[in-house]
């Protein structure tokens, strides 16, 4: 069993990044990067609930990841199928409750199906929240946001000065879900990248130029040895 800091984010948000780099460095098709990098899903999943992280969320699919070839967007799609597919059971076992968050109307219909039918079939289970963020960027997500309230305050539901932070946050896809106390992005890129701007507003951001697919128990308890290192102010200090 890992040695666990004593002070632990209770929602972490992983820019998964070098899927593609780590095929190319071993010779290999990006689709094996992919598959590997479907290997260290499973890896963090199983690490946050041995040590008591409630929320996990993941950025699988880009909103921008749809203008790759469609060669790659097809493969992505029936990887996301066959994961949720063989994954359901084994996570059921574990009492992982699954989400997601993004345009999921954009993604074939059988992976829409298949989505709403774990997700609704693991309401219940309590010891890991997992939301996949697919399909997802976080600008089109707040643009949503302001015009649902936009067409409230036409139609006389709301006043202007109405609108709060907190109704703007209970708008968007997360609404429910605690914001990210940590986000962690492989493979060295320093940006966010679309990804959840609204609410890693203040989350501690911790980088590592490890690939996805090599992103190891170490590099996790790394980054939680950070986090617990680091002093939270919100701006108040």
């Amino acid at each position: 069993m890992p040695r666990v800091p004593s002070k632990l984010p209770q929602h972490i948000a992983i820019i998964m990044d070098g899927n593609g780099r780590w095929a190319r460095l071993h010779d290999l098709p990006r689709s094996k990067g992919h598959e590997k990098g479907g290997e260290a899903v499973h890896r963090v999943i199983q690490m946050c609930l041995e040590r008591g992280i409630p929320w996990l969320t993941l950025y699988a699919f880009s909103t921008e990841n749809w203008g790759r070839s469609a060669a790659e967007v097809r493969g992505l799609m029936n990887m996301l199928y066959r994961f949720l597919k063989q994954s359901r059971s084994i996570l059921t076992e574990k009492d992982v409750r699954l989400r997601a968050i993004g345009e999921l109307d954009m993604l074939p219909e059988k992976n829409r199906r298949l989505l709403q039918e774990y997700t609704e079939g693991s309401a219940s289970h309590k010891a890991l929240n997992l939301t996949l963020a697919l399909s997802y960027g976080s600008r089109q997500e707040i643009t949503s946001a302001a015009r649902r309230l936009a067409a409230r305050v036409q139609a006389g539901e709301l006043e202007p000065n109405d609108i709060t932070p907190q109704l703007l946050s209970d708008s968007l896809y997360t609404v429910g879900m605690p914001d990210p106390d940590l986000l962690i992005r492989t493979s060295g890129e320093l940006r966010l990248s679309n990804y959840l701007l609204w609410q890693v507003s203040y989350a501690e951001l911790w980088v590592t130029d490890v690939l996805w697919p090599d992103f190891s128990e170490a590099d996790f308890d790394e980054a939680l040895a950070d986090y617990a290192a680091r002093h939270r102010r919100y701006g108040k200090h």
